[in-house]
């Protein structure tokens, strides 16, 4: 089995610290050591350094292989140009495809928190061993949600298959991406409706006709990527065509149209958090949803279910802080209430082509 761990986000959602240079998954949010590396850590022993792959940015080669010199180079994956996760999906699959067309390979993240590495691991083994048996062509794994997050897909789970463990394997109905407000409050009262976790498992052959199938566009530029992998013209083909697909999450371009044919959902307590936005950080980092979660040099007063992250030797302080967040960095201070930090993406993108560009 094969391990694709993406690492190439820029983490505009955790702006002002996680920025095109110095993107989240690369900076130590928690530990000692940066989220990518706690990643392939999460990992052992069940699989080796030989079978993980990274796909990241080319703009991040020098990092990545400062931190993971443990990966083998030929195991990095650099795309030339930022097109969003459906692009980065899709040339990751027509590579594999090449090499590995029917080995079950597990897509995951590098900026995600998951305390039960030992459950986690299994379910990768178990999904692995699924995927081999044919006993499904994908398996999404899931999580019972905690709050009504608009940030995440949700999946609704249909017939319960079986039970192992504290996994839960039902049959998969539908994905929906990024809901409404109003959305995200009635899936959590239904019991069928669990967060998507992002994480997957299938094969290079299943992923690309994936592709073919709800995105041919994407997949007759891809093709041409494919044909070239492994040969002197790889690079050149590459930077010719990556760089105009289409910008598009992979949710939109597949996952949403996916229908629920030999689609399996493992769903599990992995105590697993996204900490791609500062609300999602404060919640994986806070036993209760009014403790207050502050780094750095900062002192609060009166204050209650707010994050305070200081990443300067000045103090802080907050006083009355009521679901606040605040993010203090050499060069800019943040300040909004916790449930306005998804408007935190669209505010960055628009500092493009002004005096503050310099700034993302």
């Amino acid at each position: 089995m094969k391990i694709v761990i993406f690492a190439g986000g820029v983490g505009t959602r955790l702006w002002p610290l996680s920025r095109k240079n110095s993107p989240k998954q690369f900076g130590k949010l928690f530990g000692e050591k940066s989220t990518l590396q706690q990643t392939i850590e999460r990992l052992s022993p069940d699989f080796s350094p030989s079978d993980i792959y990274i796909a990241t940015g080319r703009k991040y080669q020098d990092l990545v292989s400062e931190q993971l010199s443990e990966i083998p180079k030929e195991n990095f994956l650099f795309e030339p140009a930022m097109r969003d996760v459906g692009p980065a999906i899709g040339m990751v699959s027509i590579m594999l495809e090449k090499v590995h067309p029917d080995e079950p390979i597990a897509i995951l993240w590098s900026d995600h928190l998951v305390k039960n590495a030992k459950r986690f691991r299994k379910a990768l083994c178990l999904a692995g061993d699924a995927i081999r048996e044919r006993k499904a062509d994908f398996v999404f794994f899931t999580q019972k949600p905690r709050f009504a997050s608009q940030n995440m897909g949700w999946i609704q789970m249909g017939e319960r298959v079986e039970d192992v463990d504290d996994i839960s394997i039902h049959q998969f109905v539908r994905l929906v991406y990024r809901p409404s407000l109003d959305e995200a409050e009635t899936f959590i009262r239904n019991k069928k409706f669990v967060w998507n976790l992002g994480y997957f498992v299938t094969t290079p052959r299943f992923l690309t006709s994936l592709f073919s199938e709800y995105a041919p566009q994407m997949f007759s530029e891809l093709q041409k990527i494919q044909q070239s992998y492994q040969t002197s013209e790889f690079e050149h083909v590459l930077d010719t065509v990556y760089p105009h697909l289409e910008k598009i999450s992979f949710d939109d371009a597949v996952l949403t149209k996916m229908k629920g044919k030999n689609t399996l959902v493992y769903n599990a307590d992995f105590e697993w958090s996204d900490i791609g936005a500062w609300e999602s950080l404060k919640e994986a980092l806070s036993d209760e949803e009014t403790q207050n979660v502050v780094r750095g040099n900062v002192l609060v007063e009166d204050s209650h279910d707010s994050l305070v992250f200081n990443d300067t030797s000045q103090l802080v302080v907050g006083i009355d802080l009521d679901g606040f967040v605040i993010i203090n960095t050499d060069d800019v201070v943040l300040i909004c209430p916790k449930n306005s930090v998804p408007k935190i993406k669209k505010f960055v993108e628009a500092l493009s082509g002004t005096p503050h560009e310099h700034l993302t």
